[in-house]
């Protein structure tokens, strides 16, 4: 019997769009910087500064408590869920 030799298929290649360097508006760039950035340097850098300040909700870890900068971006709200970020993130993402 010949053995069978498993060919290994690349891995998960990255979505270009998210690779695609966007510009932070001014409230944004507060948080993250304003030099263009990627999307997902954006979320990484947003979920620093909420690590860094201790943003994150201590009972329920998926609400976030504004400051001033992010609650500028977050449009006035004072919470946000996590899954909501993103979306009012991108707002503010040229």
């Amino acid at each position: 019997m010949a053995k069978k030799t498993a060919t290994k298929t690349g891995g998960r290649k990255p979505n270009a769009a998210f690779m695609k360097p966007v510009t932070p508006s001014d409230k944004l760039a507060e948080v993250v910087g304003a030099k263009p950035i990627p999307r997902t340097e954006v979320t990484k850098k947003l979920w620093a500064y909420i690590k860094k300040n201790g943003l994150q909700d201590k009972k329920n870890k998926r609400m976030i408590n504004a400051d001033a900068n992010l609650k500028a971006v977050f449009g006035g709200k004072s919470s946000v869920n996590m899954f909501d970020m993103t979306k009012l993130v991108s707002k503010h993402l040229k």
